[in-house]
């Protein structure tokens, strides 16, 4: 089964509503951005947040000590890299804190280059503002990679993820604007993406 994560929240009212419908993972996002929230917060929601439920921080080249800390503190439970990270920083990362590691991985009109060293890879489309774009790629670029149990991004919406789970198998179908409505999270749209992932078989 494909598990969902739910990315980008930013309000104590996403937290009621995930606990609600319960994706494997929420993302909270630490690096410039509309969604962007402070460490202070995002530690407030994930003591709301049902345990059940693992916390991403979203990262873009940010300093490994402070990712460290904020893992050491409980605030994440898993870090997400979107920016220039080399195979020596996820090293460094893991061995300053033991903290799981998701690596970005933008697709345009080829597979990318695949980073070495994390435990998992996220393919997103591939664009200058590092994610977050809500635009879909060619999924049959991807459709040959069995390399590493991936999380797919990118433009994914309740009425694009079944065929997107059909042609590729992820490990983790992932979204943030695909279930947003002006900008915010959207209850009802999360509650139809988790209920579209789970009714696949």
């Amino acid at each position: 089964m494909t598990k969902i994560k739910i990315c980008g929240l930013c309000r104590e009212a996403d937290i009621e509503t995930v606990n609600r419908v319960l994706p494997d993972y929420v993302g909270f996002v630490f690096a410039p951005s509309r969604r962007r929230v402070s460490v202070t917060a995002a530690a407030r929601m994930k003591s709301k947040l049902d345990p059940r439920i693992q916390a991403v921080g979203v990262f873009v080249n940010e300093d490994i000590v402070a990712i460290s800390k904020i893992y050491l503190d409980g605030v994440i439970d898993l870090a997400q890299l979107h920016g220039d990270e080399t195979a020596a920083y996820i090293r460094r990362l893991k061995a300053e804190c033991g903290c799981p590691v998701i690596k970005a991985a933008g697709v345009g009109a080829a597979p990318p280059p695949l980073p070495t060293g994390p435990d998992y890879i996220l393919f997103d489309t591939l664009s200058k503002r590092r994610g977050g774009g809500g635009q879909t790629f060619d999924w049959n670029i991807l459709e040959k990679y069995h390399e590493k149990p991936f999380f797919l991004s990118g433009g994914l919406t309740a009425d694009n993820v079944s065929d997107a789970i059909r042609l590729l198998s992820p490990f983790c179908a992932d979204v943030s604007s695909g279930v947003e409505t002006d900008g915010a999270k959207d209850a009802d749209k999360i509650e139809k993406f988790v209920n579209t992932v789970r009714g696949i078989l």
